[in-house]
């Protein structure tokens, strides 16, 4: 029988961890490094004034040399004196802003001479002033005049023509101008429209001109047949004036027994009579009926004597603010006298060709 296998025994301790942990933090202690810390800041106390004075003395040459540096900067440009370069042309005028090393700001402008056309009119700084070299110089260079021909004329109404140009020239000295008074005949065409005109179109505006109109009159002997108005209300009344195209004036007074209030009780000339156009109509109307809140009335003005019929128009401005044209006619001038019913507070405006000449507040009397 054989013997049992026998193995070798073992035996094992456990570590010390504690002893471990002590010689551990005694090496710790017992470490030390090459530099001395305590030398270091005896160090850093005994250096620290230089160390302050050696920091402001570096600042110090810092804002010297920055200073040194402004200084030369504003030494270094040369200080030049402007030319005067008004009435030369542009190209002459930018050789003369280079020779003084110069810049120019160029701006462009409408003027009332056409030989300044590509000229210098103005220029800032003036003349003889010294500034620093490389400084831009302001200029203004003209384009000539608005206009550099004369229009075409023929077949626009007049009134519009003198608006046209008076706009063209609302920032310059006019160069065109409308002779007062134009020659006015009769003509088949509307009263006011221009016929002729002198200079012709398309000829070169070299200096201020004054324009000879020939200017229609309307129809010699033209005739309109008088509308019949008696017994019709204010509004309808006036509506049919208009497209007579025939000027009035009324006169208001109260109805009478048989008479309605706010109506035509008599007109002058009759109904259907053929009178020339533009006449004058007469008309007698009764006031209308009382009502909260309206005023009636007419209103009455002398207008001057116009060469040929302009229009005449009157707007009621009520107190909301809306606006309604209340009568329109053309007229030669004289006497117009229109009624009217309308809220109290409104403003009535006569105007000839859209320019107001009187104005009346409706108010009770």
């Amino acid at each position: 029988m054989k013997s049992p296998i026998k193995f070798p025994k073992f035996t094992f301790h456990m570590p010390d961890f504690r002893a471990l942990f002590a010689r551990l933090v005694k090496r710790v202690r017992e470490f030390r490094l090459p530099l001395d810390l305590r030398s270091v800041e005896n160090l850093d106390r005994e250096h620290y004034k230089l160390a302050v004075y050696a920091l402001s003395g570096v600042v110090a040459f810092m804002a010297l040399a920055g200073l040194a540096a402004f200084f030369l900067s504003l030494k270094g440009t040369e200080e030049t004196m402007v030319p005067d370069v008004r009435g030369v042309e542009l190209s002459a005028a930018l050789v003369k802003l280079q020779e003084k090393e110069l810049y120019p700001r160029i701006a462009l402008r409408f003027s009332d001479d056409p030989g300044d056309r590509g000229r210098i009119v103005e220029q800032r700084p003036l003349p003889g002033a010294i500034v620093k070299a490389g400084r831009r110089i302001a200029l203004v260079v003209s384009r000539g005049p608005v206009v550099d021909r004369v229009e075409n004329y023929v077949g626009q109404d007049l009134a519009e023509v003198k608006a046209h140009l008076q706009t063209l020239f609302s920032s310059a000295r006019p160069l065109v101008s409308v002779q007062d008074p134009p020659t006015y005949v009769f003509d088949q065409a509307s009263p006011g429209i221009i016929l002729e005109q002198k200079p012709l179109p398309d000829t070169e505006i070299a200096g201020p001109l004054a324009l000879e109109l020939v200017v229609s009159r309307g129809p010699e002997k033209a005739k309109t047949t008088v509308p019949s108005l008696l017994g019709l209300d204010l509004k309808s009344a006036l509506l049919a004036v208009e497209k007579a195209d025939l000027p009035i004036v009324a006169t208001m007074r109260k109805a009478g027994t048989k008479e309605r209030p706010g109506t035509v009780v008599s007109m002058s000339p009759a109904a259907g009579s053929q009178v020339a156009a533009w006449s004058l109509l007469t008309l007698v109307v009764t006031q209308p009926a009382e009502e909260q809140g309206m005023v009636s009335g007419v209103l009455s003005r002398e207008l001057p004597q116009y060469p040929y019929p302009l229009r005449v128009e009157i707007d009621a401005m009520k107190p909301s603010g809306e606006r309604a044209t209340l009568f329109k006619v053309n007229s030669a001038g004289g006497k117009l006298a229109v009624p009217y019913s309308v809220a109290e507070g409104t403003v009535l405006v006569l105007q000839v060709l859209d320019r107001e000449i009187y104005r009346l507040e409706a108010r009770t009397p």
